[in-house]
């Protein structure tokens, strides 16, 4: 499963495209993941800031692994990231889609880590039998509510982690902001109805997945049934204030422009109408102008290690 890291408490495209995101798709046979590569980097670059937090956090947690895996890579920009963090480590890169990878590899190489980088291409978790040894560190990122069995999955990334080793799982927190609440036209509240749009098609696409098992989200208590020992949960927060930067820009501007594709029908006529003023580069009341765009947003990190 290839994952973005994006906005949606529920799932980074990714977020977007994998749950990396402002909203929901998950049909991903139908994905053209090396079209969405670019943006998919881009995101994840924006949140390196958050990153940077979560792994300052878990290197005091994880000390000297000799195995870093990153569950559902996507581009490689965490994995990198994590290659940075723990110079002593090899970092496996692990996604369902090979033009990710084929960015994450180049990615390695740019940033010299390419001699002690790999990645692993198939479906997820079961590809993980591929690895050569058990993890010290696994990192699963907006990925796992995509599968239809959390528990069973979170067991299954479980059993690839060498005794004493930690799983880090970023799922859940708050979803990211990009507008006041009352932003000049329009009804005012326009993301919070957005988001409960998102939530019920959330739910929707869960019920939707074959054999899927309804659980209710306590990820630390998923992973104790799971057989790990719940060690840790932090969040960890992005908050790029107004004036943003181009990326930044950027980044709501898209994130806006697929959720209009994804679920703007389910919206009021005056919303989508709203929606469709800030997504206009002619008005000035759009996103492409305005100065009080931000993102801020705050990712949830639980961490459990397997009992030696």
């Amino acid at each position: 499963m290839a994952h973005d890291h994006h906005h949606d408490t529920h799932g980074p495209a990714h977020q977007q495209e994998h749950g990396h995101g402002n909203g929901h798709t998950h049909d991903h046979a139908d994905v053209d993941w090396a079209e969405m590569a670019p943006h998919l980097e881009a995101q994840a670059e924006l949140y390196t800031p958050l990153y940077r937090q979560a792994m300052t956090w878990l290197a005091r947690e994880v000390t000297e692994p000799g195995l870093v895996v990153d569950v559902g890579s996507g581009p490689g920009v965490v994995s990198c990231l994590f290659a940075e963090t723990f110079p002593g480590a090899r970092v496996v890169a692990a996604d369902g889609a090979a033009p990710l990878l084929e960015r994450a590899r180049a990615r390695a190489e740019r940033l010299g880590f390419g001699d002690r980088f790999g990645t692993l291409a198939g479906d997820l978790p079961g590809a993980l039998s591929e690895l050569d040894y058990p993890a010290d560190l696994m990192w699963a990122s907006q990925s796992l509510h995509h599968l239809p069995d959390q528990r069973a999955a979170l067991a299954a990334l479980g059993g690839h982690l060498a005794p004493g080793g930690t799983l880090a799982i970023l799922e859940g927190g708050l979803p990211a902001r990009f507008l006041p609440r009352d932003i000049g036209i329009g009804r005012p509240g326009l993301q919070a109805r957005i988001r409960a749009v998102e939530e019920d098609a959330f739910a929707e696409m869960r019920a939707d997945l074959p054999d899927s098992v309804a659980e209710a989200e306590d990820w630390a208590a998923m992973l104790t049934a799971a057989g790990l020992k719940h060690t840790g949960t932090r969040s960890f927060l992005l908050d790029l204030p107004a004036p943003v930067s181009d990326a930044a820009r950027d980044y709501v501007t898209t994130s806006l422009s697929r959720l209009r594709e994804r679920i703007g029908e389910r919206l009021d006529a005056e919303d989508r109408a709203t929606l469709d003023r800030l997504l206009d580069p002619a008005d000035e009341a759009g996103v492409h102008r305005r100065q009080d765009l931000f993102v801020l947003v705050a990712h949830t990190v639980y961490t459990a290690v397997r009992p030696v």
